[in-house]
């Protein structure tokens, strides 16, 4: 019996632990939360599944061995002794990316070209910028450690959303915040200020059960390790759930809402969306049970002028206090001062998020 591979799950940093309880929901195994991601244990169907499932995961890194080394020559004998071809094909072109810290090999560069060169001279493998799949080579405190990633796109790219409103918020924070607001799929959930309405469908494709990785390509699949029929197994589509739910989105902008129906229309859960052009003032409870509304309002910093934002969220929150009474909110924001102008009875801020070159927190309530 193998080894297990160790399995490092790329999380934006402040959200680990939202990731670590998906992790242990999709029942991966050894399930750690560090710095900036998680990492689990398992085998290439764990990596697949991973890949395939974790709505949270912005990138799965897998580590395929390594050594110690002290210096450039070493590094150069013991690149070109290592078994590339348990993982590697000579025919897939190869990315290799170079850190170095606290070693004495401490040149970057210099150390990039000793693995490209045992690479191309031992393995018979292509180098290239542009390779589909990428090599990250991590020296540190005097040791090499090799890592494949086995996702090639950065995961938030489901392969099944097009059309994108201005500063749009990646599906993976997306399904994270949803997560730390404590939705499970199984509650409505509205967004106000939906945009190319990427909460209102990552909720709906949670709660319908479907994969969010099922419309793309990973880079797994040009690895040695690669088995096709088996991959081909796991990925055949369960039957969807049809919740008995409505996932809502509104927005002042036409545009918006026309962007968000396609964008529904293309991930398979139209029929379980509605999306209307509202200003936020006129916004209404829908039928049925309580739910969580989330939403990402402009900041000020690159959309919109502060001063205007500040009565459109007061005007979000006198609608939602009047009009929601059992809903939960979730509001996203870089400036307390605009969560505040709400008036909602804020209980818990998480930590500083990092989106789009700002910081950002998610200002929670209790039921209304």
């Amino acid at each position: 019996m193998t080894d297990p591979l160790d399995i490092f799950l790329v999380a934006v940093p402040g959200l680990e632990p939202m990731l670590a309880a998906e992790a242990r929901e999709l029942g991966l195994d050894g399930v750690k939360q560090t710095p900036g991601g998680v990492s689990v244990t398992g085998g290439w169907d764990d990596v697949w599944r991973a890949n395939l499932w974790l709505r949270g995961a912005s990138r799965v890194l897998v580590r395929i061995g390594g050594f110690r080394v002290m210096h450039l020559a070493q590094l150069d004998k013991r690149a070109r002794k290592f078994p590339w071809a348990t993982t590697l094909r000579p025919d897939i072109p190869v990315k290799v990316e170079v850190t170095c810290r606290k070693s004495r090999v401490y040149h970057d560069r210099a150390a990039r070209q000793r693995i490209e060169t045992a690479l191309t001279e031992s393995a018979g493998i292509t180098v290239a910028d542009d390779a589909p799949i990428t090599l990250k080579t991590r020296i540190e405190d005097d040791f090499c450690t090799f890592s494949l990633d086995s996702s090639g796109d950065a995961l938030h790219k489901r392969g099944h959303k097009v059309a994108v409103n201005k500063a749009p918020m990646r599906e993976t924070l997306a399904a994270l915040f949803l997560r730390a607001c404590g939705y499970d799929g199984r509650e409505p959930v509205l967004d106000p200020m939906c945009g190319s309405g990427t909460f209102v469908i990552e909720a709906a494709e949670w709660a319908a059960g479907l994969a969010p990785g099922r419309s793309r390509r990973f880079a797994f699949e040009d690895f040695a390790s690669f088995d096709a029929a088996a991959w081909q197994a796991q990925r055949a589509p369960a039957p969807a759930a049809t919740p008995d739910l409505t996932f809502f989105g509104s927005d002042r902008d036409k545009g918006a809402i026309a962007m968000s129906q396609q964008n529904a229309d293309r991930a398979g859960v139209s029929a379980i969306t509605r999306f209307d052009p509202l200003a936020v003032s006129d916004l209404q409870r829908p039928d049925g049970p309580p739910g969580l509304v989330i939403v990402n309002p402009p900041y000020g910093a690159r959309i919109g002028n502060k001063k205007l934002l500040y009565a459109v969220h007061n005007a979000l929150g006198r609608a939602l206090q009047e009009r929601f009474a059992g809903w939960r909110v979730g509001l996203i924001t870089t400036e307390a001062g605009l969560a505040r102008a709400t008036g909602l009875p804020w209980r818990d801020t998480g930590p500083h998020v990092a989106h789009g070159g700002l910081k950002v927190r998610l200002w929670q309530t209790g039921a209304l």
